[in-house]
């Protein structure tokens, strides 16, 4: 059975795959300040030093032998251009100076597999299954994709599915009425005809269904989904549906539980 155990206070999870370990982010959303310059004219110092420093940090602390991007690692929907490729280039080459780096392919990545292709592994946006010694299932498998579409029927093979695109997010309020915004962790077990399109035909699951696990966005200046406040859009076209007994957990591993309740 395939295990994905986040890293306390982090937005990041370890894999182990068998063959290898492999650190696991969401949505880094590499340029973001570039992209809320030019999209609302807001005007925010870089954080690319951080983020990349916190991305290669994570990646030795673990003891990662692979990292894995679930997609959105650019923030403008469009091919990287001007400070936004500068910021990227040197995140992934200080990334696969250490180890290899595979890109789940997300809604923001428009272009950046082809630009970058000579550095970095790609999975296409219905996502794919990791994992397994030599392809086998002793070490378990571990579905991975983006989520702004609907996945590839496959990943329902897998032990555990890990996607981003959601920023799960959880409004707290306090006994006097204050409020606060926290990133958390969807889990549950997925309900496989909410997951998978149905005109990929019918949907064949043998034994349990796999546990989704929905991360939160690395970039904490991605915004996202407020999960426990009613009326709230998801944006991915299966959930809240496919996640009907799904938990929330804040970045320290606190238990909130069933994500609707919070």
């Amino acid at each position: 059975m395939a295990r994905v155990e986040p890293v306390v206070g982090e937005p990041a999870a370890v894999a182990d795959l068998g063959s290898e370990r492999a650190l696991l982010v969401a949505d880094v959303h590499a340029g973001i300040e570039v992209g809320l310059r030019y999209e609302r004219g807001i005007e925010l110092d870089s954080r690319a030093d951080e983020r990349r420093a916190l991305l290669c940090d994570l990646v030795a602390e673990t003891d990662a032998d692979r990292l894995v991007v679930l997609g959105d690692l650019a923030h403008r929907i469009a091919a990287p251009e001007g400070a936004e490729r500068e910021e990227l280039e040197t995140l992934i080459r200080a990334v696969t100076d250490r180890v290899p780096m595979t890109l789940v392919e997300g809604n923001h990545d428009a272009g950046v597999a082809e630009t970058f292709a000579d550095a970095i592994d790609v999975i296409g946006p219905r996502g794919g299954v990791i994992g397994g010694s030599d392809g086998g299932s002793e070490h378990g498998r571990v579905g991975v994709l983006h989520g702004h579409t609907h996945p590839d029927p496959t990943l329902l093979d897998a032990d555990v599915v890990c996607m981003g695109h959601e920023h799960p997010q959880v409004r707290l309020e306090d006994s006097v009425g204050g409020s606060r915004v926290e990133r958390a962790w969807l889990r549950g077990a997925v309900d496989p005809a909410a997951f998978v399109d149905g005109r990929d035909g019918g949907v064949a699951v043998s034994g349990d269904p796999p546990e989704l696990v929905v991360f939160p966005a690395f970039n904490e200046r991605s915004g996202g989904t407020w999960v426990n406040v009613d009326g709230q859009s998801f944006l991915a076209p299966f959930l809240p549906d496919a996640l009907p007994s799904g938990e929330a957990y804040l970045l320290d591993g606190t238990r909130l539980g069933d994500f609707r309740r919070v």
